[in-house]
């Protein structure tokens, strides 16, 4: 295996000197990291730690005071956050033109493994080399030193990504709310960090069952743990519409008063919305809302007769079939009803995607959908925005810059890798390996299987660079992680279908490609328990996954 050396086998489970147990530490690390040189003193987190931030910067004193909130209820040391700029004790937070040049490239000095994707063999064990990691938008440097944990990037969200690996060098107790006993050891190492795709996101499907923006907001922040930087809020279906419209009021009053099974169903205001987009914001996600048409559409159906062809309503729907519903691709109005559903979410939206659905459309015809498409695609780019489409969108005509989101499941669709050879970006999310609420096997009480029983392993051994068959790599902006709800109705259920294969898809989207090796993953995997435990995350254990036993 060319990649982390550190993660090649279990941690000991008594190691017998410091920098065993270092490795041991850094070796639960997920994602893997670009760059781990493991040496040096570790740094303990005691009652006079401070966290130093830059005196010029709102964002990293936010992101100061988000650290602080993070250790202080189980550490119960008061950790405060100065604004001085310091760097010589404590937890020094770094941003733009405070980060050394050495955050761009770093130096391996001799005695000391460099356990990053560029691997050890080239150089040889031991012998003093460079590793060029370039930090971008949401890279960081982490290193620590008997005096000080040093935390750099170049940009807010680099360091926000960065203080969820050093939550991960800190025992899982760390995560816990009331005061624990410690000790609070960060282990000496230096990680310069970076990710392999701009885009890595989760879908969150509000549709088929709502959930508050509370629970919006805690999934919000379990996608954060594992620098997820996209939030896909999938916000109308068959089953409900979720977001007010003030030109179209009945589609949230009406469309939304129900769910899968018949519940209450829910929507979000604007201010609810706003809400999330500002919570994602505080996380460094972007919500990309989605709007699926031209099918998936009976809530609106049955919410104005005259988006219908028949112009008559259906009853609102409460099942989980698709593909029977679509609006009338021959009005005017209904032109006129996507122009201002989008408008209005665009002006909600500070993201830079819409996304416009296009699956399922089986009661269009193929000529109805691309009609659809054209007429549509153009409205994204009124109000500024990208668009985003399922990949059907690659069976019309994807307007210059489009994204299609692929979630088939074997790659081999020949109008996808000739729209992504003719330029059209793509996000991965293949059912049988990214889809979350596909059952882990033929027991598992929660969930679907119509792409197949998806394991743990199943999850993460695939790579997005290859999955299309004969789609150029760079065509792929990143992966995305969707859960869909037909069947899951509370956080817990979301806890148990996410985990542990959201992190999984996470590291797909962040790390090197060399590090991507299932045995050395299911160990630091199997380290994420206790963590999970500690914040309060029920998950599936999986018998592929080596979980501690205590």
């Amino acid at each position: 295996m060319i990649g982390a050396v550190a993660w090649a086998s279990a941690p000991p489970a008594a190691p017998a000197a410091a920098a065993d147990a270092s490795a041991a530490v850094l070796a639960r690390v997920v994602p893997a990291p670009a760059s781990v040189q493991p040496g040096g003193a570790s740094y303990a987190i005691g009652a006079g730690t401070r966290i130093h931030v830059p005196g010029d910067s709102a964002e990293a004193r936010k992101i100061g005071d988000y650290l602080a909130a993070v250790l202080r209820p189980s550490t119960g040391y008061p950790l405060p956050v100065v604004a001085d700029g310091g760097d010589r004790d404590g937890i020094v937070l770094k941003l733009g033109a405070t980060v050394s040049s050495a955050a761009r490239r770093t130096s391996t000095p001799a005695g000391a493994v460099d356990t990053g994707a560029a691997g050890v063999g080239a150089a040889g064990a031991g012998a003093p080399r460079d590793t060029a990691v370039a930090l971008g938008a949401e890279g960081y440097r982490l290193a620590v030193s008997g005096e000080s944990v040093t935390l750099g990037a170049e940009q807010a969200a680099g360091l926000f990504h960065g203080v969820q690996t050093l939550r991960q060098l800190l025992p899982a107790a760390i995560e816990k709310r009331s005061v624990q006993s410690g000790p609070w050891t960060v282990p000496g190492a230096t990680i310069t960090d970076a990710p392999r795709y701009a885009y890595r996101g989760g879908m969150l499907d509000v549709s088929r069952h709502f959930f508050s923006v509370a629970q919006v907001e805690r999934y919000i922040d379990q996608l954060a743990l594992y620098k997820i930087n996209q939030l896909h809020l999938h916000l109308s279906d068959d089953q409900g519409w979720r977001i007010a419209i003030d030109s179209w009021p009945r589609l949230a009053t009406y469309g939304g008063s129900t769910q899968v099974g018949g519940g209450p169903g829910g929507s979000y205001s604007k201010a609810d919305y706003s809400e999330i987009v500002r919570y994602a914001a505080s996380r460094y996600l972007t919500v990309v809302p989605e709007i699926d048409m031209p099918g998936h559409t009976n809530a609106a159906l049955a919410s104005y007769a005259e988006l219908n062809c028949s112009g008559t309503a259906p009853p609102l729907y409460t099942g989980i079939k698709v593909g029977f519903s679509s609006l009338c691709v021959s009005k005017d109005v209904t032109y006129r009803f996507a122009d201002q559903v989008l408008g209005e979410l665009a002006a909600l939206t500070p993201g830079p995607y819409l996304h416009i659905g296009g699956d399922e459309a089986h009661s269009t015809t193929h000529a109805d959908y691309v009609t659809f498409m054209d007429k549509v695609q153009p409205l994204v780019a009124k109000y500024g925005k990208t668009v985003i489409a399922w990949h059907q969108l690659a069976g019309a005509h994807p307007v210059p810059g489009a994204v299609g989101q692929y979630w088939g499941t074997n790659g081999s669709e020949k109008e996808v890798a000739d729209a992504a050879k003719a330029g059209l970006r793509l996000i991965l999310s293949p059912a049988n390996r990214a889809y979350l609420d596909m059952k882990y096997n033929a027991s598992t009480p929660l969930g679907l299987d119509w792409a197949g029983l998806v394991e743990v392993k199943d999850s993460y051994n695939w790579d997005p660079a290859t999955f299309i068959k004969n789609a150029p790599a760079s065509a792929v902006l990143g992966v995305e992680a969707p859960m869909w709800t037909e069947t899951l109705v509370t956080s817990a259920n979301l806890d148990y279908m996410a985990f542990p294969r959201l992190p999984g898809i996470a590291e797909i989207g962040w790390s090197p490609a060399a590090t991507h090796q299932w045995d050395a993953y299911k160990v630091r995997l199997a380290a994420q328990g206790p963590r999970w435990t500690a914040l309060g995350i029920g998950f599936y254990r999986s018998p592929q996954v080596p979980w501690p036993s205590s």
